[in-house]
């Protein structure tokens, strides 16, 4: 007799999926606050202002780092590795400032360097190659998007996934530097919710890396400001 029971194979891509999204994943993304830090530090955002300035993070998550997850899982299960080099180049050239493009490349080539061990992950081999290459710089969401599609993850559980995993990070955030608990973090991840589910939608109607892009003035001069503060808990 070969194989497990039925519904076996799509479970184990759902647990794969988990390892991937869990906060214990060695990704980096503990060391992101998605520019919370710097909104805090200019005095710009109070506890009750969070919600707001994360609702408009998630809102550009779908058209650029979701969508571009999207399109790199479809690239990937159609084995058309041009066009994820092509998705993979437009995600950072619509980052606007260093420290947002260099933070992406960094967490993207340590999800590569796991996803080995962790997963056996054909695709993200073909990828970490090309990346070491320097034919492509290797961003998370592409990344992610890469290893879901090797992994059988749909792509609306993997943006979704992802987009929650986002969203947590930038709850966790506040919680490091002091400025909500650990229930009011919950409560925003509650709130939040009905966006997530917005920006995955928007990130699944995508259909071609051109259609990529983010609009979010405030947030690239607050990072490009944070990149050269004296004192950094995160780096971004």
């Amino acid at each position: 007799m070969t194989g497990g029971p039925p519904g076996s194979a799509g479970l184990e891509a759902l647990l794969a999926q988990f390892q991937l999204t869990d906060s214990g994943f060695p990704s980096g993304l503990y060391t992101l606050s998605h520019g919370l830090e710097g909104f805090t530090q200019l005095g710009l955002v109070g506890p009750e202002d969070l919600r707001d300035l994360v609702v408009d993070l998630v809102r550009a998550m779908g058209t650029a780092d979701a969508a571009a997850l999207v399109l790199a899982h479809r690239a990937v299960t159609a084995g058309d590795y041009d066009r994820l080099v092509e998705t993979d180049r437009r995600l950072h050239a619509i980052k606007l400032n260093r420290e947002q493009r260099t933070a992406s490349a960094r967490t993207g080539r340590q999800v590569l360097a796991t996803a080995g061990p962790a997963f056996g992950s054909a695709p993200a081999e073909r990828l970490a190659r090309l990346v070491d290459d320097r034919v492509t710089p290797g961003n998370h969401a592409v990344v992610v998007g890469a290893v879901h599609a090797g992994l059988g993850v749909p792509a609306r559980d993997a943006v979704a996934g992802d987009l929650f995993a986002f969203a947590a990070s930038c709850a966790a955030a506040p919680v490091r530097l002091g400025r909500i608990d650990f229930r009011a973090a919950q409560a925003l991840l509650r709130d939040v919710r009905p966006e997530l589910a917005r920006a995955a939608g928007t990130a699944l109607a995508a259909r071609d890396p051109r259609d990529l892009h983010a609009w979010t003035p405030v947030a690239d001069a607050v990072a490009a400001g944070h990149e050269r503060a004296p004192a950094r808990l995160f780096i971004t």
